[in-house]
């Protein structure tokens, strides 16, 4: 195996890994087996133990002596905190070296509206928490600063669990139709060309999630 084919590797299971614990597949405190990984994606513990390494670097698993890997959690004092630093990253994602928008780049946003409104039709919380992950990603495309991108990323995936964890105490129906409100708006910007306004409404949606999850 190339040095390539390796790191790609090992970017594909972090990746897969990140996913799972956002989306709740692995659900905080739960342990996850180096054997069974190992098993599961071809690989010996060597390189495992580095992507291991990796999420717990990012706050998304903990090693214990003793125990293992575990998932950690995320409480809304953290989540507090997250965001508001998310919400001065998100305004410098549409002004610190944006991308040329581009036809493609209209097609994508127009991919994420039609995804939203099969959302509204048939409401899902795991696959609302996967659309929000995906439009995420789609938002950092919009810049070229990859220093920014990965701060940016780095902080997101850290709290996206928070909105698995507290879809139970909201409206699904309504954060559904929030956030297809957000991607029009994002679509609307697009489609003028202006990613300042594009990332002056990510920040925004940022600022009313914040509120929305700290309701009692």
């Amino acid at each position: 195996m190339t040095q390539d084919t390796a790191a790609f590797r090992n970017q594909t299971v972090y990746h897969t890994l990140r996913s799972r614990i956002c989306l709740l597949d692995y659900p905080p405190n739960s342990r996850l087996s180096e054997e069974s990984l190992a098993a599961e994606f071809g690989m010996s513990r060597t390189p495992l133990r580095r992507v291991l390494a990796r999420l717990e670097d990012e706050g998304l698993v903990q090693s214990q002596h003793g125990v293992g890997t575990l998932v950690t959690d995320v409480d809304i004092a953290e989540m507090r905190h997250v965001y508001e630093l998310r919400m001065e990253l998100a305004q410098l994602v549409g002004t610190l070296s944006p991308a040329p928008i581009t036809q493609n780049t209209r097609t994508e946003v127009a991919k994420f509206q039609s995804r939203a409104n099969d959302l509204r039709a048939t409401p899902d919380a795991r696959t609302f928490a996967q659309l929000n992950m995906d439009f995420f990603d789609f938002g950092l495309s919009l810049c070229e600063n990859q220093p920014l991108r990965d701060m940016s990323e780095r902080l997101y995936y850290r709290t996206a669990r928070i909105w698995l964890k507290s879809i139970s105490k909201l409206d699904l129906a309504q954060e559904i139709d929030i956030f297809a409100r957000e991607i029009d708006e994002t679509a609307n910007a697009i489609a003028a060309g202006d990613t300042t306004a594009a990332a002056l409404i990510r920040r925004a949606h940022i600022s009313m999630s914040i509120h929305r999850l700290s309701q009692p």
